[in-house]
């Protein structure tokens, strides 16, 4: 509608405007105020980013959700060759979130905590899987267990030195019920930080405690370096000062996460993942992460990079669906150029 006080004719005409107008400045006048201001309340408090960052206030849900509960199933299937009548164990983080392949999946149903805990122990191999942000719901769908610091219903705060805690913890837990059983780090997206942020040197060596291989899916180099790439920071890449006032302020928050340093000190097998139509995390960053372990790696044959044409169109998160990954992980006759990631020297 349309507010014209008083007069008539064609000067009132002119003086009449949309009353939806003013409403519309002032809707856009707070709009450029808050893209204004925001970068400066990161800087000063950039306990903010954290938020951004982690994402653990979001639920996911839907059709993202439904692949991240598939990840580890997926990989499952691959881990040992989709032929194998093993069973592949899956320890999916972020809770301890237990769950077996689909072959055993008639076998599991109805059974308690503790059948799930023996099946670790029969020598094939077990998957700690690390999600992204905000992932911990789209994760359910196995039993639940313990939830770590930050997700689902775990009422702290997450932090790189908590999960760093956790996942150590994680693996602990998982070692001392698989025996023998090779264990992997699987990290996606933003949880590829998490897999190297732990202090992994000692665990890619001999003795008691053994990671046999780590799986990077659409990693980055370090977060500063994800914050310059991912969408959410677009709109902020021409601003003055985008750097100092929020991608510097990602260490005052007190977060790294220094994929590209720590993948230095690992010696086990390493496998990274990213498709070329990743558009959260450049494919230059999973490179870029190749090169930087390549370079320290004394047996370079350990370090792979495999990158998927765009056309087969998995983006972000669904390479975990491509149907070459059981030859990628797990190797056969139909593959012979795929050594088989649990390998042991």
């Amino acid at each position: 509608g349309a507010t014209c006080p008083g007069g008539s004719g064609t000067g009132a005409a002119r003086r009449c405007r949309p009353a939806w107008r003013p409403r519309l400045r002032t809707l856009l006048l707070d709009a450029a105020l808050l893209y204004l201001a925001l970068p400066f309340l990161i800087r000063l408090f950039p306990a903010l980013l954290t938020k951004f960052v982690f994402l653990n206030f979001r639920e996911c849900r839907g059709p993202v959700a439904g692949k991240q509960r598939e990840d580890v199933r997926n990989a499952a299937r691959g881990s040992h060759g989709a032929g194998s009548h093993g069973a592949l164990q899956a320890v999916v983080a972020r809770g301890r979130v237990h769950t077996v392949p689909g072959r055993r999946a008639a076998e599991a149903r109805g059974k308690d905590g503790a059948w799930f805990e023996a099946a670790l122990g029969d020598a094939h191999p077990v998957i700690i899987y690390l999600h992204g942000n905000g992932a911990w719901a789209a994760a359910r769908g196995a039993e639940p267990g313990t939830v770590l610091a930050g997700y689902g219903d775990s009422s702290s705060h997450p932090s790189e030195s908590g999960f760093t805690t956790d996942v150590l913890a994680l693996y602990d837990w998982a070692k001392a019920r698989s025996g023998d059983s090779p264990i992997i780090f699987w990290g996606h997206s933003l949880g590829t930080g998490w897999v190297p942020a732990a202090p992994l040197e000692p665990l890619c060596h001999a003795g008691t405690r053994r990671v046999d291989a780590v799986v990077l899916e659409s990693p980055y180099t370090n977060i500063r370096d994800a914050a310059a790439h991912v969408p959410i920071t677009k709109i902020y890449r021409q601003f003055p000062g985008f750097e100092y006032l929020i991608l510097d302020s990602m260490a005052r928050g007190g977060m790294f996460f220094r994929s590209d340093e720590n993948v230095k000190v690992l010696s086990c097998p390493l496998l990274i993942l990213h498709a070329e139509d990743d558009a959260v995390l450049p494919p230059q960053l999973g490179r870029q992460l190749f090169e930087a372990a390549r370079g320290a790696y004394a047996d370079k044959a350990k370090v792979k990079l495999v990158t998927f044409p765009e056309e087969l169109g998995l983006g972000h998160d669904y390479i975990s669906s491509n149907p070459e990954l059981p030859a990628l992980l797990g190797g056969n006759a139909a593959h012979p150029r795929h050594q088989h990631l649990c390998d042991r020297p």
